[in-house]
């Protein structure tokens, strides 16, 4: 069992902020009480306007460690409260109010002593927390198998791009569900159960599997996993609505 880290409400400041994609950005918060969080982890930032009114969501964090630097990539969701003003309006030097770190059971950390393999399986902005899981295991010389589905629309909605292209340690499949890159050998479209198979490890290798993404998706991809055999203990999910 991963060590629990106590959450707590924080002031953070917006130290970088940059398009992920063209309905995203990445922001990297200088929270300087932060006690450092697991991969996986998420945390709540709540917006309070000057009439009083406020307003929270839970953002899943894509780093991890022993830092004071929290990364989010938040994607902008048009009749949201929150999204909207974080991807449009926030900017550099501006304060959040973020409680946090959340989560013990959706996280994975390098000094687990189950090395068994790790299939990550990500719909859309779920690879988010799978990201900060496949870049603690970078920094891990000797430790499980990792891979790493992921299932987007575009190549532009693709998340980390240039990160996920530089991975030595996860093996990485994108699934492109409506248009694929030119180079790509698989034609565009969305995983099937025949198709799923072919991405990730099989039951017999006993993985331990973290499935991220929207709510029919994660329902979906979790069913065919156990009509494939694989073990519903060794499943955790996460799912999301359209609240933003």
């Amino acid at each position: 069992m991963t060590a629990p880290i106590r959450a707590s409400w924080h002031v953070g400041r917006v130290a970088n902020r940059r398009p992920e994609t063209p309905s995203a950005v990445r922001l990297e918060l200088d929270v300087s009480t932060w006690p450092g969080n697991h991969a996986g982890s998420h945390l709540d930032i709540r917006l309070t306007a000057p009439d009083g009114y406020q307003a929270s969501r839970s953002y899943s964090i894509a780093s991890s460690g022993q830092s004071t630097r929290v990364m989010l990539v938040v994607e902008e969701l048009p009749a949201g409260e929150v999204s909207p003003y974080l991807v449009q309006q926030l900017d550099e030097g501006d304060q959040l109010e973020v409680h946090g770190p959340l989560g013990r059971y959706f996280v994975w950390s390098p000094t687990e002593s189950d090395r068994s393999p790790v299939q990550l399986i990500a719909g859309g902005s779920g690879v988010v927390p799978l990201f900060a899981m496949a870049m603690a295991r970078e920094y891990e010389s000797e430790n499980a198998d990792f891979r790493l589905l992921y299932s987007v629309r575009t190549p532009e909605d693709v998340f980390f791009a240039n990160e996920l292209a530089s991975l030595t340690q996860t093996a990485v499949d994108i699934v492109h569900t409506r248009r694929a890159p030119p180079e790509s050998s698989r034609a565009p479209g969305r995983l099937t159960q025949g198709s799923l198979g072919g991405f990730v490890f099989p039951a017999s290798a006993t993985p331990r599997i973290f499935l991220c993404g929207p709510t029919p998706f994660v329902e979906t991809i979790a069913g065919w996993l156990l009509q494939l055999g694989h073990d519903p203990t060794r499943i955790r999910t996460e799912r999301f609505g359209g609240t933003g």
